[in-house]
C-alpha cells in the first residue's frame, strides 16, 4: 500500500517546497486538507492519525502541539521547526553525520530537521572533532549569511513586496546580535562541541543559497594541524557520499571567490578548505541552498529513509518551486 504523507504547514515557504518535491511521485499519497480547514485542530488530529507520516512545517510551539496531538503510535513524524532539535528521544535527521545515523533515522518514530545554518556548520565541525583536529572545548567561530527567504513570508515580503510595512532595499544585514540564535545550540550539540561556538548570522538581499564559514587559527590547535589535514578528514569523513561533497584542494585553490547561490536547486551540501600555510590559517566553507539541504530537501531525504523509498526520489536535478 502507498504510504500517506501528511504536510501540517504546507502553505509556508518550507512547506511548499516539500509538497513540490513529493507532488506527482508514484510512492507516496500526498494527504491534504481544504483551505477552510488548515487550521481546524480536530481536522487536523484526524489528518495526521491517519497518515502514516507527517510533515510539521510549523512555528516551534506549533509544532509541538502538534506532536500532543497524535495518538497513533504507527505514525511517524519529521518536524521541519526547531522545536526538538536537541530533544531526548528525537533522531538528528542528517544521514550523513556518522555510520550509523541513515539506519537510525530510516528505523525512527521521530526525526527532527536540522536548521540550515547548523546542518552545514555541524557538516564541517563534527568531523573534525571527531578526529580530534579540533578539540571539543575549542573557541569556535562560525560567519554566515543566507538569502531572505530562509526568514520564511514575512521577510520575503519585506525584501520583494514594496507595500509591506518593513519593506526595505539594504543589501546586507548582520542579525542575531544578542548571540542566542536558535541554532547555536543545535551546532554546539551536534558539532561535538562543549561550549556554544559565537555564531553571527546576517542576510543579503537574495533570495536563497547560503555560505558558513568556520574559521580556524591552525597555530592553536594541537597537534600541528595542516589545512591538508583539515580537508582529508572531511573528505574521509563523507567518502561515498551523495549530497555531501568535498571539494578537491586544487579546485578551491584556483578559486577567487564564492558564490552563495551556486548550489541553489539542488539538495547538495558543498565543503571547500581553504589554507595558508605561512601564515597557519585555515577556514573552512559550507555551500548550501537554505531550502535545498537546509530545509525541504532534507525534509524529503529523511522522509525516503523513513519509509524505504529510493533516498535520491524527490531530490535529483533542479528543483525551485515558488513560494
Amino acid at each position: 500500500m502507498t504510504p500517506k504523507v501528511f504536510i501540517d504547514g504546507e502553505v509556508g515557504t518550507t512547506g511548499l517546497q516539500i509538497r513540490a518535491r513529493l507532488a506527482g511521485r508514484k510512492d507516496v499519497a500526498l494527504v491534504s486538507l481544504p483551505e477552510a480547514e488548515r487550521k481546524d485542530t480536530a481536522r487536523r488530529r484526524d489528518a495526521m492519525n491517519a497518515a502514516d507520516l507527517v510533515i510539521l512545517c510549523l512555528p516551534d510551539d506549533a509544532s509541538r502541539e502538534a506532536v500532543t496531538l497524535i495518538d497513533n503510535p504507527a505514525t511517524r513524524v519529521v518536524d521541519a521547526s526547531s522545536a526538538h532539535r536537541v530533544a531526548d528521544g528525537w533522531v538528528y535527521g542528517m544521514p550523513e553525520y556518522d555510520a550509523g545515523q541513515r539506519a537510525a533515522i530510516a528505523q525512527a518514530k521521530r526525526v527532527t530537521n536540522p536548521g540550515c545554518y547548523a546542518i552545514t556548520a555541524v557538516s564541517m565541525l563534527h568531523p573534525l572533532v571527531a578526529a580530534g583536529l579540533v578539540p571539543a572545548d575549542f573557541p569556535v567561530t562560525i560567519n554566515a549569511i543566507s538569502g531572505y527567504s530562509g526568514g520564511g513570508k514575512k521577510m520575503i515580503a519585506s525584501f520583494e513586496n514594496k507595500a509591506a510595512p518593513d519593506y526595505t532595499e539594504v543589501p546586507f544585514r548582520v542579525y542575531a546580535l544578542g548571540l542566542e540564535h536558535k541554532h547555536t545550540e543545535e551546532i554546539r550539540k551536534w558539532g561535538g562541541l562543549d561550549h556554544r561556538p559565537l555564531f553571527v548570522p546576517s542576510v543579503g538581499r537574495f533570495r536563497q543559497g547560503m555560505i558558513v564559514q568556520v574559521p580556524l587559527q591552525l597555530w592553536a590547535l594541537p597537534g600541528a594541524v595542516t589545512s591538508e589535514a583539515v580537508h582529508a578528514a572531511l573528505a574521509a569523513h563523507y567518502a561515498g557520499q551523495r549530497f555531501v561533497r568535498v571539494a578537491a584542494l586544487e579546485e578551491t585553490a584556483a578559486m577567487s571567490g564564492l558564490e552563495p547561490e551556486a548550489v541553489n536547486g539542488t539538495n547538495e551540501l558543498r565543503l571547500h578548505v581553504f589554507g595558508n600555510a605561512r601564515r597557519e590559517q585555515a577556514v573552512v566553507v559550507g555551500l548550501i541552498d537554505n531550502l535545498g539541504k537546509g530545509a525541504s530537501g532534507q525534509a524529503v531525504q529523511n522522509v525516503n529513509l523513513m519509509l524505504g523509498l529510493t533516498e535520491e526520489a524527490g531530490l535529483d536535478g533542479v528543483v525551485n518551486p515558488a513560494y
